[in-house]
């Protein structure tokens, strides 16, 4: 069993409710926009961590996180991107690579609105934590966590702190 934290977006910036919210995992995924190598360290001392590159990261982060990861936790194969959209309405690119790899759990960024979504075409979850800086159009700071238990992704939590 691994509890797992999710969280992107951040800009640069981590609220400390955040880093309270996610005490407890086991290890933290941040699907892009990190922001800055400050930020990349600060999680890294933090937890162990899963990232990949956004759109707004720059070559340091990129040189330290790949575009895509695809990895297995216990027996739910996973696809970590920034931009991937959601069920009905994936960005090309993100639609392949879930075609090629056919994960049980898909994750990604960039939109800042927190969405979880099954989606049936594929029998995958589809999660997207929102956003977790200050910088952007979302009102909340979200995150979200849960625990991978063999193959079942369950006790799932969200975090939801008005911006200021």
């Amino acid at each position: 069993m691994r509890k797992i934290g999710v969280l992107s977006d951040t800009h640069g910036v981590i609220h400390p409710g955040v880093l309270n919210f996610l005490s407890g995992v086991d290890e933290v995924w941040h699907t892009g926009d990190i922001g800055d190598a400050g930020t990349f360290d600060a999680l890294v001392r933090f937890k162990p961590l899963k990232a990949v590159w956004g759109n707004i990261d720059d070559r340091n982060i990129r040189l330290l996180c790949p575009e895509t990861l695809v990895f297995a936790v216990e027996e739910v194969k996973v696809v970590l991107v920034h931009i991937g959209g959601y069920p009905g309405a994936y960005d090309r690119k993100a639609r392949l690579l879930i075609e090629k790899e056919r994960p049980k759990l898909f994750v990604c960024g960039h939109s800042h609105i927190l969405k979880v979504m099954y989606d049936k075409k594929y029998g995958m979850l589809v999660v997207n934590p929102g956003a977790a800086g200050n910088y952007g159009f979302h009102k909340s700071i979200t995150a979200v966590r849960f625990v991978i238990d063999v193959e079942q992704i369950r006790d799932m939590e969200i975090l939801d702190i008005p911006r200021q």
